[in-house]
């Protein structure tokens, strides 16, 4: 079975795409962990934010995460979020390999995502620490993350 690994910047995204991403993220976030929340956060068009995801056969949306630039006091950095697999195609390596894309992309910027707690140890294998104390997100149980930034980028040796 191929799967194929897709990006697109917000303004690229056909309505289509944008559906069936939004459509897997109520899937997973809303129905199946039982956790009403605004969903539709304004984030998703923005011209900054980028959508990963991939797609089976019949273009079947398997796997998505959002990466947005931020600029936290006009300091360049990227954000994770939204990061969801369909239960059917879980354990397969496919958050990995949009970890990987994304994070490919964000270079030696430093990265941030709030984390599921009990997935606290997954995102430490793609080089994110812990950068604060658990919190509730609507009901469950999270951490934020950071993936510093690299010496090259700081101007550090």
């Amino acid at each position: 079975m191929t799967i194929a690994l897709r990006r697109s910047w917000a303004k690229d995204l056909d309505a289509r795409t944008l559906y069936e991403l939004l459509k897997l993220r109520v899937e997973v976030f809303v129905v199946e962990q039982a956790t009403p929340y605004p969903e539709l956060d304004g984030r998703d068009l923005l011209a900054e934010t980028r959508h990963f995801w991939l797609e089976g056969p019949g273009s079947d949306v398997i796997c998505t995460l959002r990466l947005m630039e931020e600029h936290p006091g006009g300091e360049k950095a990227f954000r994770i979020g939204r990061v969801c697999t369909k239960r059917s195609a879980r354990g397969h390596g496919h958050t990995t390999r949009l970890l990987q894309a994304a994070l490919a992309e964000v270079g030696d910027y430093p990265c941030h995502i709030n984390a599921q707690t009990y997935l606290q140890d997954m995102y430490g294998h793609h080089g994110f620490v812990r950068d604060g104390d658990e919190f509730l997100d609507d009901g469950i149980p999270h951490v934020p993350m950071v993936k510093p930034a690299s010496p090259a980028e700081t101007g550090q040796s």
